[in-house]
């Protein structure tokens, strides 16, 4: 096979992969405002309770760590 043989096949390839791209964004089902509405919502309530949950943790720690550390000097 000569080399301008391969570059054909090559291109061939990406756009065929550029089609299947196409092809499946449009056998996606996009949400509708209301529930993309309600994800949102359902996200940023989690991330908050969850960095809040890390904070006491991580001052709890940080706070038993200068007690041990305290105790022992």
């Amino acid at each position: 096979m000569s080399t301008k043989n391969k570059k054909e096949d090559n291109k061939g390839s990406k756009a065929g992969f550029f089609q299947g791209v196409k092809t499946e964004f449009k056998k996606i089902i996009w949400p509708d405002r209301d529930t993309l509405g309600r994800q949102l919502l359902a996200v940023v309530c989690v991330t908050v309770v969850m960095g809040i949950l890390i904070a006491v943790i991580d001052f709890g720690a940080q706070n038993l760590i200068n007690l041990i550390t305290t105790i022992g000097a």
